[in-house]
């Protein structure tokens, strides 16, 4: 009897899916980065309509990440996808400096919403590997991180195409499991 309620709690701490929503304005990096977690490797891609749903596991820890698509037609459905969301990433390009504010507004409205009250947030500062990028600091600055008070965040330069800074992100969510 032991060993089958061992086996019981076992399953239920290593087991648990965590739901993830990967968000950001279009061609930020969104799918190339959720299948640069599943396969290691860059996937030709076009633009998001809808979402991509795939399970990605780091350490047996299972984590169903949803890649909605970012383009302005499709923002206002986001909040379909936020009930029972434990992780918000959201990917920045680098180099769009001129939709950044937009990018801010996306955020901010997400943080707002009840659903999303207790949801940690992954920013990736993507496209790290561009000439002229903004560096993870100045994006940081520009979205006022610092004011995030009720929601744990990190951000996290990275490259989606070689996958440069992806594990380090994924190292923080593992991190924040079990940290409520």
């Amino acid at each position: 009897v032991m060993g089958l309620i061992f086996a019981k709690l076992w399953s239920l701490f290593c087991n648990q899916e965590h739901k993830v929503i990967i968000v950001g304005l279009d061609n930020a990096g969104k799918t190339t980065i959720l299948y640069q977690f599943l396969m290691n490797e860059v996937v030709h891609t076009s633009p998001t309509i809808g979402s991509n749903v795939e399970e990605i596991v780091v350490k047996n820890t299972h984590f169903l990440m949803w890649d909605i698509g970012g383009q302005e037609s499709l923002r206002s459905s986001w909040n379909t996808y936020y009930s029972n969301t434990e992780f918000i990433i959201l990917v920045v390009d680098s180099i769009d400096r001129e939709r950044l504010a937009i990018t801010k507004e996306e955020l901010y409205r997400m943080l707002a919403h009840e659903d999303l009250r207790k949801a940690a947030v992954l920013i990736f500062a993507n496209k790290q590997d561009m000439k002229g990028c903004m560096t993870a600091a100045e994006i940081s600055k520009y979205l006022t991180l610092s004011s995030i008070k009720d929601h744990p965040w990190h951000i996290q330069s990275c490259c989606a195409l070689t996958g440069e800074g992806l594990c380090q992100g994924l190292e923080w969510m593992t991190s924040r499991i079990g940290v409520r």
